[in-house]
């Protein structure tokens, strides 16, 4: 069974749930001018979306993170270093892109339900 939940758009799911597995993205749902504000507020998105799926982000398998430029990883950094559960860290790749504007950070995360 594919749980789907309703996103902002009628062609996006906020999280997919399949077998166990979550899959999730999130970007800021602000312009914020900063790297470091755009990718707080993704992450408060990604624990939603977790929520909604009946997870967290301890069961957080791999996240990949796009960046707009990826000379701006620091100030990423640090917004995941203060939301990140350092008890189960997952695996995490950054990659420097062009993304669509007002976003800086877009992140995609695979997850395990709690079950």
């Amino acid at each position: 069974m594919i749980a789907r939940f309703e996103g902002l758009t009628p062609t996006r799911s906020r999280a997919v749930v399949h077998d166990g597995l979550v899959f999730t993205v999130a970007v800021s749902p602000d312009p914020d001018p900063t790297v470091y504000a755009q990718a707080v507020k993704a992450l408060q998105r990604i624990d939603e979306s977790l929520a909604m799926a009946g997870t967290d982000k301890s069961r957080i398998l791999q996240a990949i993170v796009y960046i707009c430029d990826i000379k701006c990883k620091e100030e990423f950094n640090k917004a995941w270093d203060e939301w990140v559960d350092r008890a189960h860290p997952p695996m995490r790749a950054c990659l420097g892109v062009d993304l669509e504007p007002p976003h800086m950070v877009e992140i995609v995360v695979t997850a395990t339900t709690k079950q």
